[in-house]
């Protein structure tokens, strides 16, 4: 059994691209998937992923305060943030809710896997 992932991202797109990103990379077992911050507190509870792969930019809830719900809820779950912005207060507000890296979006192929292997 390789890293448990899940991806929250509100663009099915987005989504399905790190799934098969992910299925390229060996070791990494994709076991839910959430399209807000609402249903990605929800699924961390349920599944205890390893890694969570958060999207700062979703309705409902957006990525900084579910990060820092899963924080305060769960031990041992990591969470990688990913966006669009390459920008530092971004990055600071995702450290300060508790993600342990910062992924920029158009990196996502030579940074993730990386990523993943540093916080794991």
């Amino acid at each position: 059994m390789g890293i448990r992932v899940v991806i929250v991202d509100d663009q099915a797109f987005v989504r399905d691209g790190l799934r098969m990103l992910l299925a390229s990379f060996a070791g990494y077992d994709v076991v839910g998937e959430a399209a807000s911050g609402v249903e990605a507190v929800r699924i961390a509870s349920a599944l205890r992923p390893d890694i969570m792969l958060m999207d700062i930019a979703m309705p409902e809830m957006n990525g900084i305060e579910a990060t820092r719900r899963i924080m305060e809820e769960l031990v041992g779950v990591k969470v990688i943030a990913l966006s669009v912005h390459n920008n530092p207060q971004y990055k600071e507000l995702m450290r300060q809710a508790g993600a342990v890296a910062y992924v920029s979006k158009d990196r996502l192929a030579d940074e993730l896997a990386p990523a993943i292997r540093a916080v794991a």
